[in-house]
């Protein structure tokens, strides 16, 4: 048996989250049915980061475990060959047999999309989220200072959240201006269920000024998500980089996302 590693992008709008679930389509599904064809045999597959309902990626990571030998490319371009156009296999690596996609990484990045502006977005309406009244960027990133380092993120933890604890670091967070959208771009050794989109919510209220930056200060130390703004929808979320130890040597990604400030 070997162990691959395979990078992914995916469009999460058509899909009900990462997890395999009974009579919906998710995206574990179509890549355990698209590597079984090419591996020729079952092979159960392990992500980074379970994405929900709506949420896209532009740096997922997976491993599963094969006892077939395939060139790199056929990895590729074969299961490709069977999985729906808004999922797609960018890399391939084979890893040692220690290498986990959630437990072997060290930080998880999102980003979150937001079109602030009059009208809804019509091209790109799954893939960002419209508000319309107008929010202050540099007020919203001040707030967002507050989140750093390690904390009890109670207060913007989903109700049906299965982590064992609360404690979360976040090593780097950021609002900014880019291309005409608001961008929240946010590092985290892990994340807890909803924990990026009602942080979104909650800054939201700083950007139109219902509250001063340093309420969120007082929404994180209240461990209490009844303090905290609504959850953001789905459509604006992105996985982005999955951060690992040098020594699995894992390819980096073709191109960043055209919103990344790198």
């Amino acid at each position: 048996m070997q162990r691959i590693a395979l990078g992914l992008e995916y469009n999460g709008a058509n899909y009900f989250g990462w997890q395999r679930q009974n009579h919906r389509p998710s995206i574990q599904a179509h890549l355990e049915a698209a590597i079984a064809k090419i591996a020729d045999h079952a092979a159960p597959v392990f992500c980074a980061g379970r994405t929900d309902a709506g949420v896209h990626a532009y740096g997922q990571v997976i491993h599963f475990d094969t006892c077939s030998e395939r060139p790199e490319i056929a990895w590729i371009r074969g299961i490709n060959s069977y999985l729906p156009k808004d999922i797609r296999v960018l890399w391939s690596k084979p890893v040692s047999t220690d290498f986990d996609a959630r437990k072997s990484a060290f930080s998880r990045r999102y980003c979150y999309i937001i079109a602030n502006r009059k009208t809804s977005p019509g091209i790109m309406h799954q893939a960002i989220t419209w508000v319309l009244e107008p929010l202050d960027v540099i007020a919203m990133d001040k707030g967002a200072q507050y989140l750093l380092g390690c904390h009890d993120f109670s207060s913007f933890r989903a109700a049906g959240c299965q982590a064992k604890t609360p404690v979360r670091t976040i090593h780097a967070i950021r609002v900014y201006s880019q291309g005409g959208h608001i961008i929240l771009d946010i590092t985290a050794n892990a994340f807890l269920h909803h924990m990026v989109r009602n942080i979104v919510g909650t800054l939201l209220k700083v950007g139109a000024k219902q509250y001063p930056e340093a309420w969120i200060a007082d929404v994180l130390n209240a461990k209490d998500r009844r303090m905290a703004g609504m959850t953001a929808s789905a459509n604006g979320l992105y996985l982005v980089d999955v951060g690992y130890p040098e020594q699995f040597c894992l390819p980096t990604f073709p191109h960043a996302p055209w919103f990344l400030d790198v």
